[in-house]
């Protein structure tokens, strides 16, 4: 069976995953861009953005893990677009016309609406669904490759509550958020079920890794 893995989520030392007051201008609320500087830096990312250069050491290596037999994704209405985007007919998320997914993309959302075929091979798929009943699609659709959980942290949450999750990365950037939406609420003991690796960076960032047990 195909796994279930996330990628790249970064998250705060105190573990918000997002900052509030989300908006079309704020798409991570007061923490800005700040969680997520370390990938900016990296030459995958450059190389996604058009831009020569860019680190070539550890962020770098954890990052391109991102796209390797990923068949599908996974993403909750936060991710998509800002709060009330479900009102404006013509919102097609974040990323333009090329989305950076170029699979069958899954937004679990309570206000469904007809599935949006993007250029570069994403689709995007509206589904009022329970984290299994979504997997259970996304596999479908993924075929014998792995599907990715996208976020956001409540997303993630939920996945792991239900015991989906085959493998997470995290990484851990040295600022504090305060508020916002925290990843581990609710999630004691979470570690007895995965081995877990914490690898630090010369960025300052450090990539924490949990992946299942095989009993």
């Amino acid at each position: 069976m195909s796994l279930t893995r996330v990628h790249n989520f970064s998250l705060s030392l105190d573990g918000f995953g997002t900052g509030e007051g989300l908006s079309r201008d704020a798409p991570f609320g007061h923490a800005g861009e700040r969680l997520h500087e370390w990938m900016f830096a990296t030459r995958w990312w450059h190389r996604m953005t058009g831009r020569p250069g860019g680190t070539r050491g550890l962020d770098d290596v954890f990052v391109r893990q991102f796209t390797p037999g990923i068949g599908a994704e996974i993403m909750g209405a936060g991710k998509f677009g800002p709060p009330g985007w479900h009102e404006d007919p013509q919102w097609k998320g974040w990323w333009g016309p090329n989305p950076p997914f170029h699979t069958p993309t899954f937004v679990l959302t309570h206000h469904p609406r007809p599935s949006i075929e993007m250029e570069g091979g994403t689709t995007f798929h509206f589904l009022d669904a329970s984290p299994a009943e979504a997997l259970e699609a996304a596999r479908e659709a993924a075929g014998d490759q792995d599907v990715r959980i996208g976020g956001g942290a409540t997303v993630i949450r939920d996945f792991i509550a239900a015991g989906l999750i085959d493998h997470l990365h995290v990484v851990v950037v040295p600022i504090l958020l305060g508020r916002g939406v925290r990843l581990w609420d609710g999630l004691e003991g979470l570690e007895k079920n995965y081995e877990v690796e914490a690898i630090s960076s010369p960025s300052g960032v450090t990539h924490l890794t949990l992946t299942r047990m095989v009993l």
